[in-house]
């Protein structure tokens, strides 16, 4: 029902910023919370940040202060503002999306972020 895809992944140097963006196609009317996740080496997905269709927001501990999420006003793209980068941010981060008319939780393919120290 919605297909998503991110952009804006790269090599950046730690202290660096970069700015993900994620397009959502499909049943944007469907979607009630855009999401980004991230898998680093060796480890498990973890959630990063999350948004609602009322613009609530809620943030992992190791990235509050440092990355806002934001969206536009009819869920079309999420966006992750990524500031003061850290080695251990190096991901593949994915964008995802819960619709109030499914359980299922829909998913892009993901982006590389890497920072270098």
């Amino acid at each position: 029902q919605v297909q998503l895809m991110e952009s804006g992944g790269g090599l950046v140097q730690a202290g660096g910023s970069l700015r993900l963006s994620c397009a959502a196609s499909g049943r944007n009317d469907h979607i009630n919370a855009m999401l980004w996740y991230r898998q680093g080496p060796g480890k498990s997905r973890e959630l990063v940040a999350r948004i609602t269709r009322s613009g609530d927001t809620n943030y992992a501990d190791s990235v509050k202060g440092r990355f806002t999420i934001s969206r536009d006003d009819y869920m079309h793209t999420a966006y992750l503002q990524m500031n003061t980068l850290k080695p251990e941010d190096t991901a593949v981060y994915y964008c995802a999306a819960e619709l109030r008319t499914s359980v299922r939780t829909y998913w892009g393919q993901g982006t590389q972020v890497t920072v270098s120290s």
